[in-house]
């Protein structure tokens, strides 16, 4: 019985996983720009039907940070939209390995991301560095733009069920609010006392007061994943 040379096997293994990941990439960099024109509508949409109900100091406002970034403020809060560049699989115990879509096909395992993260707006209006942010969640798309998410409150499409559904904009639009509803949600939590009752000089001898103290809606708390 003939074997394959390690070279050929290094050249067909240098096709088949680029050729893959190269479509996996082009699936979510397209997912991507739809997530961006949905988030550009529901900014307009809610804008326009709270128009006269708010201060005008209160903002909705969609922002395009380039290729592979777009926020969303929403009063107080701000929702950064960010896709990751590179491909991944999933480790050993995750739930996608138990799906029959992924077991047909180990191919259709491989996924791209899109990152949501939650951050307050002040905390870039003040340029205040070291506050903290959250991942709320996670959009997963493959070779075949299928697609599921991971996050905290998100029950549109679990791991589970990966395999059913195509990305679409009306698969996005349930994503993207169940991730605005709860950082509206998600408070900012007074820090514990005993964490914060002692300061240096140096954080207040300095230009940039609020940039030497750490702010973020769970400082000095759990921020539990019991939901993901």
């Amino acid at each position: 019985m003939e074997t394959i040379p390690l070279r050929r096997r290094i050249l067909d293994t240098i096709v088949r996983k680029s050729t893959l990941k190269q479509k996996v990439f082009d699936n979510t960099f397209w997912a991507f720009n739809l997530l961006k024109d949905t988030l550009l509508e529901m900014a307009s949409e809610m804008d326009d039907e709270l128009d006269g109900k708010l201060d005008r100091r209160v903002r909705i406002e969609y922002r395009d940070r380039g290729k592979f970034e777009a926020q969303l403020q929403v009063a107080n809060d701000l929702l950064i939209f960010q896709m990751h560049t590179d491909v991944f699989e999933f480790d050993a115990n995750h739930l996608v390995w138990q799906t029959p879509y992924v077991q047909a096909d180990r191919e259709n395992s491989y996924c791209g991301v899109i990152n949501i993260y939650n951050f307050l707006s002040d905390s870039f209006k003040f340029n205040r560095n070291a506050d903290e942010g959250y991942l709320i969640g996670r959009i997963f798309i493959n070779r075949e733009r299928r697609y599921f998410v991971e996050g905290k409150r998100q029950t549109s499409l679990r791991a589970m069920d990966f395999g059913r559904d195509e990305i679409d904009r009306e698969a996005l639009i349930p994503v993207l609010e169940s991730a605005i509803a709860f950082s509206l949600e998600f408070d900012l939590l007074m820090p514990p006392y005993e964490g914060n009752k002692r300061v240096t000089v140096d954080q207040f001898n300095t230009k940039m007061d609020n940039s030497k103290f750490v702010t973020g809606k769970r400082l000095g708390y759990d921020f539990d994943v019991e939901d993901i």
